[in-house]
């Protein structure tokens, strides 16, 4: 039953008010919703009194409305001019004068996600990051590394993915993992020349970027008008499928997949433009990971204790001393306010599952999922949300674990803006309906439009969209509404909400 709380008008006192009534009758009666769970939550942030409600405690999926979170809190405790570091380092000795150094070359990544991504590049940015890197190395003198290029991952855990993505996903661009060496939006693009009748197979004409022993099976065929093919494949493993149908007629049609050790394509990259503009290297590229003992060999988490991998004369079983390594340069990131924007608008799952990793990091010296999932619920319940029914399985909403009702939700956004700075940042880093994102197209001729900002969430027999709309009398509302296991379209169901968004900004 819709829960109206008690001296809150809500039953027909104006025409907008009406309307609202009317949107959510609408929901509650119809049949595409008859075995559906919903859920809306409309609150005054001034007064922190609900304007309108339907099934608030009920805990639903939430997709990548669960985004909110994870950047809010980002940005409250990294705070917003956070930049990432990656450091081009060695141990062993530099001769200068020789052009010799005779240990490795580390690339020591801290998880930045923006880190060669194309989500930041630029038409003018025409030579590749490890293209510069490499440059930048041969202008201080380096002509041989007597190691290998390694990279250095060990700021996060080694398990990429959350524990309770599906199979269907990881393989895919969207369920690219976080590592503490991020690169390329951690994807490859798989480029297919189809046939001209159903059935016909498919031929992939080009991998870019090319990552070295990766085989992709391919087992797709021609049929329809749309994209209905899905890479399987594990983290560190080599080996992608590829299944599904490709759209008739295309010459180079792209379905991106996730890598399988984006650490180690990075420093095989490095290694790659080093060798091209001469300078030679002893061993192959490798990563930080492939060196370490077991874990049970040593007890600290902190990657300045962690054994290094050996020497560039000794066989990779050493176990080596702790060692000084020297920066030769320092690559920054762009500041997390940007960062936290492209994650929101693009609703970037690498990205929020990073900035989650990143949480972690920070403030407890080592980047996993589950502190970063604790520290993340602590800080909105020091900040008085009730979080009782509430589950967090990931940093950005793609798993089916995460829980949370839409009073909650509304809750979290009303918080957001007790801070004045924290909510600026957050507030512009929302999709706009009518303007921008994955509401560029919605409530278009609206009061919505240009005033509603919102982060969307889709997954299969999941629609949802939680933000901030002003209303007709002036009042800055926070709302959320989730609706799992409808019976219609995405579309459809898409159109069912925009209405109902609608009827939200025009109340007075």
């Amino acid at each position: 039953m819709a829960c109206f709380p008690a001296g809150l008008t809500l039953h027909g006192q104006t025409a907008s008010v009406k309307k609202l009534e009317s949107e959510i009758a609408n929901l509650r009666n119809d049949t595409n919703l008859a075995h559906a769970s919903w859920s809306l939550c409309v609150l005054d942030v001034k007064k922190d009194s609900v304007i309108a409600g339907y099934n608030t405690h009920l805990s639903l999926i939430p997709a990548s409305t669960y985004k909110i979170l994870t950047t809010s809190t980002a940005l409250a405790l990294l705070g917003w001019d956070f930049k990432y570091e990656t450091r081009l380092e060695h141990d062993g000795k530099l001769d200068s004068a020789a052009g010799i150094l005779s240990g490795n070359l580390y690339i020591k990544g801290s998880g930045d996600p923006t880190l060669a991504s194309g989500a930041f590049k630029k038409k003018s940015d025409t030579v590749s990051l490890t293209d510069q890197w490499a440059r930048i190395l041969f202008e201080k003198g380096i002509r041989r590394i007597e190691g290998a290029v390694i990279g250095d991952a060990v700021v996060f855990e080694d398990e990429m993915v959350p524990y309770s993505w599906i199979w269907g996903d990881m393989g895919n661009y969207y369920g690219s993992g976080a590592c503490g060496l991020n690169f390329m939006d951690n994807k490859f693009t798989l480029y297919f020349k189809s046939g001209s009748r159903k059935g016909d197979s498919t031929r992939i004409v080009k991998i870019a970027p090319a990552i070295p022993g990766m085989r992709v099976i391919n087992q797709t065929f021609t049929r329809g008008y749309s994209d209905n093919a899905y890479i399987y494949g594990s983290p560190y493993s080599l080996v992608r499928y590829v299944k599904g149908t490709i759209p008739a007629n295309k010459i180079k049609y792209e379905v991106e997949g996730s890598q399988p050790d984006p650490p180690l394509f990075c420093a095989q990259s490095l290694d790659s433009s080093l060798r091209k503009i001469g300078i030679s290297i002893a061993k192959k590229p490798g990563t930080l990971r492939n060196f370490l003992p077991p874990a049970e060999e040593y007890s600290t988490i902190s990657s300045d204790s962690l054994p290094l991998p050996p020497a560039a004369n000794a066989p990779v079983s050493q176990k080596t001393t702790k060692q000084i390594w020297k920066t030769l340069y320092v690559q920054t990131s762009h500041t997390l306010d940007k960062i936290v924007t492209e994650t929101n608008i693009q609703s970037n799952n690498l990205f929020a599952e990073t900035l989650l990793k990143t949480i972690a990091w920070k403030k407890n010296g080592f980047g996993d999922d589950q502190t970063g999932i604790e520290i993340v619920t602590n800080y909105w319940k020091s900040k008085g949300v009730d979080l009782k029914g509430s589950y967090m399985a990931d940093g950005c909403g793609l798993s089916r674990f995460n829980a949370f009702n839409t009073r909650q939700l509304s809750e979290i956004l009303r918080a957001i803006t007790l801070d004045s700075l924290l909510f600026d940042k957050f507030y512009n880093s929302l999709p706009v309906a009518g303007k921008s994102g994955s509401l560029g197209r919605l409530c278009k001729g609206t009061v919505a439009e240009n005033n509603l900002h919102a982060k969307s969430g889709y997954m299969t027999r999941v629609r949802s969209y939680a933000g901030y709309v002003t209303d007709k009398k002036g009042r800055l509302l926070s709302f959320a509404v989730i609706v799992n296991n409808y019976d219609c379209s995405p579309a459809v169901m898409k159109d069912k909400l925009e209405k109902l968004m609608i009827a939200i900004a025009e109340t007075e």
